[in-house]
């Protein structure tokens, strides 16, 4: 209710983001809004044990919020820089009112080290750029100081939380003045614990990607593989792209085409798309894109 209510998604928007379909969650915003009505409930501060539910509640929603605006999951925009600047802001006055919540400060550096990237994420005509081949100099400097200096403090005097360790990800990446200089053990090491303290299939796929580039592609498929029997991500473009990256680096051109038309079928956003078909095209033609 607070997605479509503060944040302004749709119900399809907000069904991708739980990885249900949309009708399951149509229903579950339809319940909620009678839940709501039934029980007369007011704006009004938590009770004391209520309160860190609640604020995890809020921290997910501000997340979810975030993400739509940073990678959009349908229509003709890649991003949408409104919503990824309303969670930032959101976020900060939080921060501002809980300075002493670790999970709340590692939320603010993660949106401000993910957001550093959004000038390179966009070639000409809004086409996609992956991590990989984006234009470093063009990351925001200042967001990335900022990021990295909230989450270093914050791992000093807070247990780390799921959040805090997505930061530490996004800032070793920040750290990389070039892609080949990524230290992509310690990222594997950080996913392994965020796998452990908030396993999720979206956890699992990055996990897999960095796993790849310690130990190889095969190593990266291997543990996907356990993902197929998870009905959250099955048909999920996500993991057809992920698979299909994979199998190109393993050298299986013609899974990989597969794989990425699957992806393609798959997805809603028109950049994602346009990359996607890009990489079918280029494995077409013996791998030169």
């Amino acid at each position: 209710m607070t997605l479509r209510a503060v944040g302004g998604l749709t119900t399809a928007q907000i069904a991708r983001a739980f990885l249900v379909p949309e009708a399951t969650m149509a229903q579950r915003i339809s319940r909620a809004k009678q839940k709501i009505k039934a029980a007369g409930a007011r704006f009004a501060p938590p009770p004391p044990d209520e309160r860190d539910a609640r604020l995890r509640a809020v921290l997910h929603v501000l997340y979810l919020i975030f993400n739509e605006g940073y990678t959009a999951s349908g229509g003709p925009d890649l991003q949408h820089a409104d919503l990824t600047a309303e969670a930032i802001r959101l976020t900060r006055g939080l921060h501002r009112l809980l300075p002493g919540d670790g999970e709340v400060a590692g939320l603010l550096a993660l949106m401000l080290l993910t957001d550093a990237r959004r000038a390179a994420r966009s070639g000409p005509g809004g086409a996609l750029v992956p991590l990989a081949e984006q234009d470093r100099t063009r990351w925001d400097r200042a967001a990335i100081a900022e990021g990295t200096t909230l989450i270093t403090d914050a791992l000093t005097w807070s247990p780390p939380g799921p959040y805090q360790l997505q930061a530490a990800i996004a800032a070793v990446h920040a750290e990389a003045e070039h892609a080949d200089d990524t230290d992509w053990r310690q990222i594997l090491a950080l996913y392994r614990v965020l796998s452990h303290l908030a396993p999720n299939p979206m956890v699992t796929l990055n996990e897999a990607v960095a796993l790849a580039m310690v130990d190889g592609p095969r190593a990266g498929l291997d543990l996907l593989a356990g993902l197929d029997g998870d009905e959250r991500v099955a048909g999920h473009h996500r993991l057809a792209a992920v698979r299909a990256h994979l199998l190109e680096r393993a050298g299986d051109p013609a899974a990989a085409r597969a794989e990425y038309r699957r992806a393609a079928r798959a997805t809603t956003s028109r950049p994602e798309q346009r990359y996607l078909q890009a990489r079918i095209a280029g494995l077409a033609h013996g791998g030169e894109d």
